[in-house]
């Protein structure tokens, strides 16, 4: 730090320490190293100043209002489960924790909306919801342990969002605080509504970098009537994606659509003693749900048995809920394996294929270890790339190895990211996408919220 930084820094922590209560601020390497970094396998240079365990919206507005004034880096945090480094906080920060902020202030299963604070898990929303009838649509991966603020800032996607959409589709309206501690409230309670510019769909996916979310009004949904859950087996991951292509060029809408590869099976088995790898090199997980459920899921069986190994069905909720476990187990199985750095592209749905050939040519062209799974309706694939743990820098085999992935995503008309958000590890890949000039826009609005540049700064543009 500077001696004008080093000052600005210890007037923070007075400021603080005389406005918050005595628990909502911590210190030292010891309190603020497990708040230093996501699950992206990134880590930032040096540790966080403080962490502040914000309890209302209140102490959200003090920090900002202190922090905007002495110019010192803020970096909200959720449950710290992102994949792309988005929450990492380096020297000199504060860390903004909001997991305390977990309560659910109002459920309506007339209007069926919820109002919830920012740090509320997803799944508890999910099972609250569900006393009624109702559910959160969005269901990302780490639902179980995943904050609804931190799905929002990155717009997270999770496996029904082939039917239901992503996070941004159950935003209605969001309570934020601004970088100098003012608090807005933007969207609606109501279903529809398109006053003004819609800055709840700006706010949702923006990644902590334009405001920091207090409390959001949440859209709910009925529960579906009946599921049906089909399993493919295929010999390849390739073979898996354009059997995909092929049921969406039937026009069928699973509410589910998730594709491993044979080396996740493999982790999966090693973690779990399943057998799932001797069945093929590749598993599609089918789910669809509504009144015609089953019917919907004997004819994608039916597409399917003509090009897969072997396939099942099943509308039974437990059996389910074991062939579901292999996706929600497979990233938790990779990470006993090395280091993960969990990437996220988005290609379009008759490229699915393509882009999976483009994965394995980069894993073979440079030696790197990668596991894929995707969210197979929409085209969002995961390209896993497991590094040796001793290694504390990336090497650069695997910058390579994801350069050439996203460059293949950008060529084949996809993004970078589906649903992780951009974060610190793709930010060098950024403009490609986006272009000078949208990329010089996208700068303006961030300068308009945020000034000084204190909101998460290195982040996502």
């Amino acid at each position: 730090m500077t001696v004008t930084e080093l000052g600005a820094a210890e007037s923070l922590l007075a400021a603080l320490s005389r406005d918050l209560p005595g628990d909502a601020l911590t210190t030292g390497p010891e309190a603020t190293a497990p708040y230093a970094a996501d699950r992206s396998g990134s880590r930032p240079d040096g540790e966080p100043l403080a962490v502040v365990h914000a309890a209302n919206a209140e102490h959200v507005r003090t920090i900002l209002r202190h922090a905007h004034a002495l110019r010192v880096p803020v970096v909200p945090r959720g449950a710290g489960t992102g994949l792309s480094g988005g929450a990492n906080a380096g020297a000199g920060a504060v860390v903004l924790d909001l997991s305390r902020m977990n309560q659910i202030l109002d459920l309506d299963p007339h209007e069926q909306i919820a109002v919830v604070e920012p740090g509320v898990i997803t799944a508890d929303l999910d099972r609250a919801a569900g006393e009624f009838g109702l559910r959160y649509a969005p269901d990302p991966a780490s639902a179980a342990i995943s904050t609804v603020g931190g799905n929002i800032a990155t717009n997270a996607g999770g496996l029904r969002c082939a039917k239901y959409g992503v996070t941004r589709d159950a935003v209605l309206g969001l309570d934020v605080v601004l970088a100098d501690g003012t608090p807005i409230r933007t969207g609606r309670r109501t279903v529809k509504g398109v006053t003004g510019y819609d800055l709840t769909a700006l706010f949702t996916g923006s990644e902590g970098t334009l405001g920091v979310i207090t409390a959001a009004t949440l859209r709910l949904r009925p529960v579906p009537e009946s599921t049906a859950t089909v399993a493919a087996y295929f010999g390849t991951f390739a073979e898996g994606a354009e059997a995909m292509s092929a049921l969406t060029a039937a026009r069928l809408e699973p509410s589910m659509a998730e594709l491993l590869d044979g080396p996740v099976l493999g982790a999966v088995d090693d973690a779990q003693g399943t057998d799932l790898r001797s069945h093929g090199g590749a598993l599609l997980l089918l789910q669809c749900d509504g009144r015609a459920a089953a019917a919907e899921a004997e004819l994608a069986a039916r597409m399917l048995r003509g090009r897969a190994a072997s396939v099942e069905t099943t509308a039974d909720p437990a059996e389910a809920d074991r062939l579901l476990a292999a996706r929600k187990l497979a990233l938790p199985a990779l990470e006993r394996l090395g280091r993960v750095l969990i990437e996220d592209i988005a290609v379009p749905r008759t490229r699915l294929a393509d882009a999976v050939r483009e994965i394995s040519a980069a894993a073979e062209r440079h030696d790197v270890r990668i596991f894929t799974f995707a969210h197979a309706a929409d085209g969002n694939l995961h390209p896993i790339l497991v590094l040796d743990p001793g290694t504390p820098a990336i090497p650069d085999a695997a910058w390579r190895a994801a350069s050439d992935i996203f460059t293949a995503a950008l060529r084949l008309g996809g993004t970078l990211t589906g649903e992780h958000g951009v974060g610190t590890l793709k930010r060098r890949w950024l403009a490609d996408e986006l272009g000078p000039q949208q990329h010089a826009l996208q700068q303006r609005i961030k300068a308009a919220f945020d000034p000084h540049h204190i909101l998460n700064p290195g982040k996502a543009l």
